[in-house]
């Protein structure tokens, strides 16, 4: 079901200018059910050249309803219907201005010719409304008034529903989905099909075969949807453009998903991957030992080089941990990092610092404490087994812990003969540790559950 819509304004820009006319015909996907046509009063002065090219002057609408008076008209024809129209996103982004002005949210799927024409019609020159129309000896009988150029995009989306059948036999989800009509023409749609409902790692890939993107999810089907239907950024759009395949391998747990997408996007580096590394985990907490033997502390931004003991998304973040620590701890703020002074922090002038700043506790007293900050940063357990649900019933995954560092994961059937743990040991591939890692599974263990911890 569509509605096939067209309109005329005053300017370009749908933040600024008001729709002159507006044209929408129903479309059963067969032949046309219904038609609204009408001039629209745009409250405002039509620019001279907009009526050289459109026809429509000041006094032919100075009569005609205000968009309020055709608002629920076009809210009724258009309800539960696909939003057809040729280059949608001009047409469409007025209307929900129109609407947002009036305190509605005016929402609904679209389906764009332009793009849908590309998919389907390859090889065009171009594909403006008057261009493509020529090629395909469709006659518009009112060019730029709304009605010639909707019945003109009626004609359009005819043919295009009998090539998409043509080509595939029924009616693809290419006419169904607004979505994939934005597609690059070299995705196989009836892939995206037989993506499954699970957690896993996924894989796009441009035209050279290049591989550009690696992301992870719970439900792979919802998430690659997601991406092909992203229309928020001009980044977002400009890779979904790219897209010409895609891989995937399910996981069964998200937690292998998260583990297996941190290792593969700082082994591959996609394109469209690096401004989320940029953006990840960039401030770290440090410690050292400074030449009186006291432990010290200090948070800063993460280089190549630099090992910190834990990792954060912002330095606010970073700094807000530490002086808890500070707190927790009774640990100085000049060994903190905190406070900068030749002489006594702060904390020692209220009574809280018992002296390591000026030398009037020991090293020892004083790193008997600090030391227990590192351990906020390491697994309370050091040999260990995380168990987690498997990719079929029978199979469970399992990521090993060595000495309180990652050793790596892998899968296991819980019906082999001579299961044991002997049996998770040997299922296990090696992996080397990183921050990101150690971030990754205390967050997941903090906020979901597992099947069970086996510790050895």
């Amino acid at each position: 079901m569509y509605a096939i819509v067209d309109i005329e304004t005053t300017g370009g820009s749908a933040r600024n200018e008001r729709i002159t006319e507006i044209a929408v015909y129903l479309h059963d996907g067969n032949e046309v059910t219904g038609e609204f046509v009408s001039l629209v009063n745009p409250e405002r002065n039509i620019p001279y050249f907009i009526t050289n090219l459109t026809g429509i002057t000041n006094e032919m609408v100075e009569n005609a309803p205000h968009f309020y008076e055709i608002a629920r008209k076009l809210i009724e024809m258009t309800e539960g219907r696909t939003f057809v129209a040729h280059n949608a996103r001009f047409d469409y982004s007025f209307i929900r201005q129109e609407y947002k002005s009036l305190g509605y949210n005016f929402k609904r799927s679209i389906l764009d010719t332009v793009a849908l024409s590309r998919k389907l019609m390859p090889g065009h020159s171009s594909y403006s409304l008057g261009n493509i129309c020529k090629d395909l000896d469709i006659s518009i009988t009112a060019r730029h008034r709304a009605a010639g150029d909707a019945l003109a995009t009626v004609r359009l989306l005819e043919l295009l529903i009998a090539r998409d059948i043509e080509l595939n036999g029924v009616r693809s989800p290419l006419i169904r989905n607004s979505r994939i009509s934005k597609l690059n023409p070299r995705l196989d749609i009836a892939k995206i099909e037989n993506i499954p409902e699970e957690p896993g790692i996924y894989y796009f890939y441009n035209e050279k075969g290049d591989l550009i993107y690696i992301g992870k999810s719970r439900n792979l089907q919802q998430r690659i949807s997601t991406h092909l239907s992203n229309n928020t950024t001009n980044r977002a759009m400009e890779m979904r453009d790219l897209i010409a395949d895609i891989d995937w391998e399910p996981t069964g747990s998200e937690l292998i998903a998260l583990l297996k997408e941190s290792f593969e996007i700082k082994l591959n580096k996609p394109v469209y991957n690096r401004a989320q590394r940029r953006t990840g985990f960039q401030w770290g907490i440090f410690s050292f030992f400074d030449q009186n033997g006291y432990i010290n502390y200090r948070y800063g931004q993460i280089n190549d080089d630099s090992v910190p003991l834990s990792v954060f998304t912002s330095k606010e973040k970073t700094k807000s941990k530490l002086v808890s620590l500070v707190e927790n701890f009774s640990l100085c703020q000049k060994l903190s990092g905190l406070y900068e002074t030749d002489g006594a922090c702060f904390h020692y002038q209220v009574g809280i610092c018992k002296g390591a700043c000026i030398g009037k506790e020991s090293p020892g007293d004083y790193n008997e404490r600090a030391s227990k900050v590192t351990e906020e940063f390491v697994f309370t357990r050091r040999n260990f087994f995380i168990i987690d649900r498997g990719r079929d019933g029978e199979e469970r995954c399992a990521v090993k812990i060595i000495n309180g560092k990652y050793a790596g994961y892998g899968y296991f059937n819980i019906n082999d003969m001579g299961f044991g743990l002997s049996a998770v040991h040997e299922c296990i591939k090696p992996s080397n540790d990183n921050n990101d890692i150690h971030v990754i599974l205390k967050q997941y263990l903090k906020h979901n559950r597992v099947e069970k911890i086996i510790e050895f």
